[in-house]
């Protein structure tokens, strides 16, 4: 999205929902800027007022969701609790409503794979900025003598999120389920080497 007046950003935002409903219930391929419009009440004119194109879109959906899953993560991490329950918490942090939202879609995989395909550079960077809020977590808790690594924080903060990211199909209720199986099982194996 471009820097715009908070009116211009609520709209913006209104549109990026409208535009995850109609991915969701058409997938990517078959949407067009038309039912994006439709979706958010407008006219397809006034939708190329706040977005070029299609891709536009996608892209600005996946760096809305990256700069919402680093806040979630972060809040989620410097929370209370057991090193199971913490990872768990950042796990569900990063995998939140739209995630849901694209595990429960018919279109879910083609969803998935747009950070591929359109927004590799944004995925990039958001993964990196993720990473880094799970291996200051990891960092913290070394330090208070809850962890021990046998490798350095940012490598087993990318192990941790990589096993996520294996472990992500439809549907979502399913992939909670071994999400949060997933978090107590290298929760314990993370408290297990003290």
């Amino acid at each position: 999205m471009m820097e715009t007046s908070d009116p211009d950003r609520v709209k913006q935002e209104a549109i990026l929902g409208a535009a995850m409903a109609v991915l969701c219930q058409y997938g990517y391929r078959r949407t067009s800027m038309e039912d994006i419009a439709q979706a958010a009440g407008m006219s397809r004119p006034a939708l190329y007022q706040h977005f070029r194109n299609k891709e536009n879109i996608a892209r600005c959906m996946v760096q809305v969701y990256f700069d919402q899953a680093v806040q979630a993560v972060t809040q989620a991490l410097a929370g209370q609790g057991t090193v199971p329950d913490l990872l768990r918490a950042g796990y569900a942090a990063k995998t939140g409503p739209m995630i849901r939202d694209m595990l429960d879609s018919p279109h879910g995989a083609e969803l998935l794979d747009l950070k591929d395909s359109q927004a590799r550079d944004l995925v990039e960077d958001g993964a990196a900025r993720i990473t880094a809020v799970f291996a200051d977590w990891l960092t913290r808790e070394v330090a208070a003598g809850r962890v021990t690594l046998d490798a350095p924080p940012d490598e087993t903060a990318t192990l941790l999120l990589r096993a996520l990211d294996g472990i992500k199909r439809p549907p979502y209720a399913r992939f909670v389920a071994e999400r949060d199986r997933l978090a107590a099982l290298l929760g314990r194996g993370l408290q297990a080497l003290l």
